[in-house]
């Protein structure tokens, strides 16, 4: 008998005693009118369900995703379709700003001064290697340009318009040493004209020549053009006194100036092709 009890056979039978039991409990439990085996086997089984019922959810979320995933690329690829026109759009305006607010400075030269005719250019070729600042605007004698036309922006003088093509014009600046200006300094109302040498170019300045050794200049003063030679249109803005100096080859002095246009950076300019005197 006690072989019995410890041998296999007996063993194997306890633990299906054991299931089966279990199985009742649980059948009790609930309200479901089920077997014992049946209830055991959903109990051993249920959590490997629903742990499939999980993969299937997670590898249907993952074909979604891959759908999506090209969804989206359309969608950035419209998106900067939509950021290039925006671009564009702000190049225009900015562009456009720009072109206003010059012409509304401009616009304050032609009131007080209606005589002038003016031809908008832009400066399309420069020499960053060029000492004088020359420049090529994009109009022409088509546009009624002709040499000899004086270059400014807003109230200050450029230089002026020296050869002509259909399309485009050469403009030599006020650094140019061929480029003289008839010209005087408002507070003293001293009058001389503007010449440059190729050293005083390289460091952005120009000069005031013919003043008396005994001039009343000093620094800080306003030097405009005087209108003589009709050329130039009178008072426009020339640049400011930085230095008083004694000519060496005769008893006159000179009056240093910088400029006060920035050759460097000009873009936007106007010619004016003609005005009275």
């Amino acid at each position: 008998m006690k072989q019995f009890l410890k041998s296999y056979t007996f063993k194997a039978f306890l633990a299906v005693l054991v299931v089966l039991l279990c199985g009742s409990a649980l059948a009790a439990l609930t309200t479901q009118n089920e077997s014992p085996f049946t209830t055991a086997v959903n109990f051993v089984f249920t959590p490997v369900n629903r742990a499939a019922a999980k993969a299937a959810a997670g590898l249907g979320k993952l074909r979604l995703y891959f759908r999506s995933a090209a969804y989206y690329e359309g969608q950035a690829a419209q998106l900067e379709k939509e950021l290039a026109k925006s671009r564009e759009k702000v190049v225009d305006y900015e562009q456009l700003r720009q072109r206003v607010e010059l012409y509304e400075k401009f616009l304050e030269i032609k009131e007080e001064h209606p005589d002038y005719t003016f031809q908008p250019a832009s400066n399309i070729a420069s020499d960053a290697s060029d000492l004088y600042g020359s420049m090529t605007l994009n109009r022409g004698s088509l546009h009624d340009i002709h040499v000899n036309d004086p270059v400014i922006y807003e109230k200050y003088l450029v230089g002026v318009v020296t050869s002509v093509s259909p399309t485009q014009s050469t403009v030599s600046t006020l650094l140019n040493p061929s480029v003289f200006v008839s010209a005087y300094e408002i507070r003293t109302r001293e009058a001389g004209y503007i010449e440059t040498t190729a050293s005083m170019a390289a460091d952005g300045l120009i000069r005031l020549a013919g003043a008396t050794r005994t001039t009343a200049m000093s620094p800080g003063g306003i030097v405009c053009t005087s209108g003589t030679g009709g050329i130039y249109p009178k008072d426009l803005l020339i640049g400011e006194v930085t230095e008083i100096t004694d000519a060496t080859e005769n008893i006159s002095s000179y009056a240093i100036i910088r400029p006060y246009v920035d050759f460097e950076n000009l873009i936007d300019v106007f010619v004016i092709t003609n005005f009275n005197g």
